[in-house]
């Protein structure tokens, strides 16, 4: 009986030592939650739930109605089970490309729309999502932010595959909608144009270069995002100042220009950071900085 004992408490020690090297359980999806997060431990990975989402009003996003008609359309084809296109939202930084996904979230949240948030070091893991979300009734926006790939990175040809290039075919209710500040989301060196001319270049530089916009070329709709000129500018000022019920008047005016400046750009994301900060000053602190 001690011999047991003995060797019952040794498995015990043994398995407190093992237990932390263990995946950890997998927890079925939330699918009562608006959007998820892909998450991953080890080698497994789970959906995890995000009940309050970070949204914004569409109606809050000012001087890209262009943008904001396109993939509006082409999301509610998404949710009408008509043909709809993988979306690649590219351009200045602070111009709304973000905003706008979470935006549509707002809006067609009530009609089944769902999005997943997916880090591009995860993008590996895209089989098993798509297996995951196939059978379900709602709609994935499959929602890839700040996408970019340096060199020696090979996370790219999941995404390549996923979008429609694998042998499986693409699921009906989940498109990919990505933002990056790079058109072509592959680096590109001004060496690979005399690739073939130095010693021991490739002989056929011309595919390699193929293989880089190859993948931005998978996404069926491009949307462009440009700078804001000083109008646009002061129109998402005055979007904003009226979220928080203030009026743009002259002296919020030229404190925004000043803000602007300071910042050294304008866009609506410098102009939501105005906002915030001119809605958070006591009403006598709300003035411009004099000699500006």
């Amino acid at each position: 009986m001690d011999k047991l004992e003995a060797f019952l408490a040794r498995a015990e020690t043994l398995m407190a030592r093992l237990e932390p090297l263990l995946p950890p359980a997998i927890p079925e999806p939330d699918w009562t939650a608006p959007a998820f997060r892909w998450c991953r431990a080890g080698l497994s990975g789970w959906l995890e739930a995000i009940h309050a989402p970070h949204t914004v009003r569409l109606a809050d996003l000012n001087d890209i109605e262009r943008q904001k008609a396109l993939i509006v359309r082409n999301t509610e084809q998404f949710l009408a089970g008509r043909p709809a296109n993988n979306v690649l939202l590219t351009g200045a930084r602070g111009t709304g490309k973000s905003s706008l996904i979470k935006a549509l979230l707002a809006e067609y949240a009530a009609r089944g729309l769902r999005v997943i948030e997916v880090d591009k070091s995860h993008l590996p893991d895209l089989g098993q999502i798509v297996a995951l979300v196939a059978a379900r009734p709602e709609h994935f926006i499959l929602f890839c932010d700040d996408l970019s790939f340096e060199e020696g990175e090979d996370s790219y040809k999941a995404l390549k595959s996923a979008l429609d290039g694998g042998l499986a075919q693409r699921a009906a209710n989940l498109l990919v909608y990505a933002t990056s500040n790079r058109r072509h989301l592959m680096p590109e060196r001004i060496s690979e144009n005399r690739e073939g001319w130095v010693k021991d270049g490739e002989i056929h530089p011309g595919e390699t270069t193929e293989e880089k916009v190859s993948l931005s070329d998978r996404f069926g709709l491009w949307l462009s995002f440009y700078p804001f000129d000083q109008n646009a500018y002061l129109a998402a000022v005055r979007g904003w100042l009226a979220h928080f019920t203030l009026p743009c008047d002259a002296e919020a005016e030229r404190a925004a220009l000043q803000w602007s400046q300071l910042r050294g750009s304008r866009s609506g994301r410098v102009a939501w950071q105005f906002a915030c900060d001119w809605a958070g000053r006591e009403p006598a602190e709300r003035v411009a900085e004099v000699g500006r």
